[in-house]
């Protein structure tokens, strides 16, 4: 069976991620062979978040494994340390943003089912992102943008 370390995995860097969310990243459970669900382990730099404030509708899971950061959910901050592990449930109330506060380097892991088609909220853009499932296909809106009826351009 394939193993994986994430202490020691390469994390790569997306160059058109803007500041503030220059995070690296690897799919852990790739390496480790998984496919029922995403694994991926974040090295989140000073002043850096892993993506914005958002929710899913699927359960989401965040382990903070070494240095600390700050969460941000829908009643108020916090910080976490080395060995908290947080669950973000499905919907509303499981609104969360990561970042990196301190001044130094954290590492943490994140994981779900990842289950495609999938959809998330951006509740302080008021935007939606859906996934169907193929890769490069999505798509990521504005609510009130471009909204058509149900019915609209069909015969």
């Amino acid at each position: 069976m394939p193993q994986a370390n994430v202490f020691t995995a390469a994390f790569q860097y997306d160059a058109a991620d803007p500041d503030g969310y220059r995070v690296g990243s690897v799919r852990i459970s790739e390496l480790a062979g998984g496919r029922e669900n995403v694994v991926k382990a974040f090295e989140i730099g000073p002043g850096q978040s892993i993506c914005p404030y958002h929710y899913e509708y699927e359960e989401e899971w965040l382990l903070v494994l070494d240095g600390a950061v700050t969460l941000r959910e829908p009643a108020a901050e916090r910080t976490l340390q080395r060995g908290d592990l947080v669950c973000f449930p499905s919907g509303p109330d499981g609104a969360h943003k990561v970042t990196n506060h301190t001044e130094t380097t954290a590492l943490a892991m994140m994981w779900s089912s990842a289950r495609e088609p999938s959809v998330a909220v951006y509740p302080d853009s008021d935007k939606i992102g859906v996934w169907p499932g193929t890769d490069g296909d999505h798509v990521i809106l504005r609510r009130g943008d471009g909204a058509v009826d149900y019915y609209d351009g069909e015969r």
